[in-house]
C-alpha cells in the first residue's frame, strides 16, 4: 500500500468514517482499514501509550542509502534495489526491500481513458481475434474471428474465418455491412497490413486495393495510433464477451457449426442483450441508426481474386495444393485465374473464358476437377496436329524437332506435351533456341531439351514467382538435388559426319556444344 492510500485512511477517519466505510469507499480491506490506524495511532501516541514500540529493522541503517536510490533511479525495481543494498553490506530478504519500496514511493497513475461516443452512423470499428479450438469431427484447428461493431449502436457482425488475407477482409466487410444494412463513414483499424502498408513517421501509408474497395463503399479507413489499443474498446471489449458467452461452455464439430452457432448467438444473444455503456439492447439501438449509415451501393465491389498460374503437363492449373483441368492444348501457357467464392475461372491468351471449375473447398489437399472435354481423346491423329500447331510457334525448327521427335521416340508425343511445359520455367525464346540446338546435333529428346535449358537459359523471375506454391511443396518433400550433367556427354549423340539438311556449306561450324555453353 503506498502512501497516498495511508494518509486517505487517516483523512476519512479523522473526519469520522468507520473502518467499514473506509474500506467501502477506497475498495480495500476493512482489516487492512484498522490496521493503518492503528499504526497512525501508535506513532502519534508513542511507546508510553501502552503499546509495543516498533521493532528495529535490518532497513533501518540504510535509510539514506535507500533514499538516495530511489531519487536517483526512480524507476528502480526491488530487485535491483535489493542487489545494491546488499553490495553495501544489507544481509536482509528481498520480500521486506520490497515492501519497504511499495511504501515509500508512491505507484504511478495511470491517466483514465476518456471513452468518446460518437453519433449514430459515424464510425464502427473492425477487428481479428485469434483461436485455437478444439473440434470435434476437425480436430484441433485455428481460426480468426472476424467482428465489424457499429460504435453507436453496439450491433456486431461476427463470423469465423479460416485467414486474414485481403480478400477474406473485403468479403467480411460485404457480408457485415449487408447483416447491418449499411455502412459507417470511417471505420477503425490497427495495423493489419490488409489495411495499413507501412508508416511514414504518423501518417499511415494505407493498402492501395484495401482504399479502392473503401472508395466504392464511400467509407474512410481510419488507422489508429499505434500502441494505443483503447483506441479501439468498442470492438475490443466485445471479444471477452465472445470468450465468456459464446465459446464458453460450448463444444463445435466444425468450422461451419461454429458458425451457424455465432449466427444464432448474434440474433438471440448479443444484438438483445442490455449493453453495460449504453444500458439498451444493441437491436433497439440499431434501429435509430439504420436512416443515418450509408447505403450500399447497387453494385456490389468485386472481390474475385485474380492472379496468373501456369499450366502443368498434364493440362492443369493448381491453386492452393488442388489442381483444375484446361485445354491440353494450353501446356505451358500462363494464363490468367479469376478465383470467387465459389468458382475458379481461367482466360486463354486472348483473356476469353477457357475454363469454369467449382471451387474445391477450403482445407482440402491434392484434389483435381476435372473436365473431359479439356483432355485429348484418344484420336492421336487429332492430338498430333494440336501439338505440331504448338511447336509451330517456334518456327521451322520447332516443326522439325516436333516431327523427329514423334518419329524417333516410342513416346514422342508425350515428352513433346513436357518439352512444351518447360514454358512455365524458361521464356519462349530460350526454349526455342534450345529445340533448334538440339535438332542440330539430332538429340530428340526431352532430357536433351532440359539439359540445354540448365546450362544456357536462365528462368525466368516472372515465372518463377507464380509457382511459389509448388516451389514449397517440392520443398516439403526434400531430397539431394540432381547437378546437371556435361554436355560433352551428348557428344556421343552426333553423327561423326552427318548434319542437318538445312545447314548446307556451314557444315564446318559443327563443333562440341560446350564451346557454346
Amino acid at each position: 500500500m503506498n502512501q497516498r492510500t495511508r494518509n486517505e485512511i487517516i483523512h476519512l477517519r479523522q473526519g469520522g468514517a468507520s473502518c467499514r466505510r473506509i474500506a467501502r469507499m477506497l475498495g480495500i480491506n476493512r482489516k487492512t482499514a484498522a490496521k493503518v490506524i492503528a499504526e497512525h495511532d501508535r506513532a502519534r501516541e508513542g511507546a508510553g501509550a501502552g503499546m509495543a514500540a516498533r521493532r528495529p529493522s535490518l532497513l533501518d541503517a540504510y535509510q539514506q542509502d535507500m533514499a538516495h536510490l530511489i531519487e536517483r533511479y526512480p524507476d528502480i525495481t526491488a530487485v535491483r534495489l535489493h542487489e545494491e543494498l546488499a553490495r553495501l553490506g544489507f544481509r536482509g530478504g528481498y520480500t521486506i526491500v520490497k515492501e519497504k519500496l511499495r511504501a515509500i514511493r508512491p505507484q504511478p497513475r495511470r491517466a483514465p481513458v476518456v471513452r468518446v461516443e460518437t453519433g449514430p452512423g459515424i464510425q464502427a470499428q473492425m477487428d481479428y481475434a485469434c483461436y485455437d479450438i478444439d473440434f470435434t469431427a476437425e480436430g484441433r484447428r485455428r481460426v480468426y474471428a472476424f467482428s465489424y461493431i457499429l460504435a453507436y449502436s453496439r450491433r456486431q457482425y461476427l463470423h469465423f474465418v479460416e485467414r486474414q488475407d485481403l480478400i477474406t477482409t473485403i468479403r467480411e466487410h460485404q457480408r457485415a455491412f449487408s447483416h447491418l444494412g449499411g455502412v459507417a463513414l470511417t471505420c477503425l483499424y490497427d495495423n493489419m497490413k490488409v489495411v495499413v502498408r507501412t508508416w511514414d513517421g504518423e501518417q499511415p501509408i494505407y493498402n492501395t486495393r484495401f482504399l479502392a474497395f473503401a472508395t466504392h463503399y464511400n467509407f474512410r479507413p481510419w488507422a489508429c495510433r499505434r500502441y494505443r489499443p483503447q483506441t479501439k474498446g468498442k470492438i475490443e471489449r466485445p471479444f471477452g464477451f465472445v470468450e465468456s458467452n459464446l465459446l464458453n461452455a460450448r463444444t463445435f464439430t466444425s468450422r461451419d457449426h461454429l458458425n451457424e452457432v455465432t449466427a444464432w448467438w448474434l440474433a438471440n444473444v448479443s444484438d438483445v442483450h442490455g449493453h453495460r455503456e449504453t444500458r439498451r439492447r444493441p437491436i433497439d439501438l440499431h434501429r435509430e441508426e439504420l436512416p443515418f449509415l450509408l447505403p450500399l451501393p447497387a453494385n456490389p465491389y468485386d472481390s474475385a481474386e485474380v492472379l496468373y498460374r501456369v499450366v502443368n503437363v498434364e493440362g492443369y492449373i493448381a491453386y492452393r495444393q488442388n489442381f483444375y483441368s484446361v485445354p491440353w492444348e494450353r501446356i505451358g501457357d500462363a494464363l490468367a485465374v479469376r478465383v470467387t467464392e465459389n468458382e475458379v475461372i481461367v482466360y486463354g491468351p486472348d483473356i476469353r473464358e477457357i475454363a469454369r471449375h467449382e471451387l474445391i473447398p477450403s482445407g482440402a489437399v491434392g484434389q483435381r476437377r476435372t473436365d473431359k472435354g479439356h483432355l485429348p481423346g484418344s484420336d492421336a491423329r487429332h492430338r498430333h496436329e494440336l501439338l505440331r500447331q504448338r511447336f509451330e510457334e517456334f518456327g521451322p525448327q520447332g516443326v522439325f524437332f516436333f516431327e523427329e521427335l514423334v518419329r524417333a521416340r516410342r513416346y514422342g508425343r508425350d515428352e513433346a506435351q513436357r518439352i512444351l511445359a518447360l514454358l512455365s520455367t524458361y521464356r519462349r525464346e530460350d526454349l526455342g533456341a534450345a529445340l533448334e540446338r538440339a535438332a542440330r546435333y539430332r538429340a530428340f529428346a526431352f532430357s536433351v531439351v532440359e539439359r540445354i535449358l540448365a546450362v544456357q537459359a536462365v528462368p525466368r523471375p516472372a515465372l518463377d514467382a507464380l509457382q511459389a506454391e509448388s516451389r514449397q511443396q517440392l520443398c516439403r518433400i526434400g531430397g539431394p538435388s540432381v547437378p546437371p550433367r556435361s554436355m560433352a556427354e551428348y557428344q556421343k549423340l552426333l553423327p561423326p559426319e552427318e548434319t542437318h539438311p538445312d545447314e548446307g556449306n556451314h557444315q564446318e561450324e559443327s563443333h562440341d556444344p560446350d564451346d557454346d555453353a
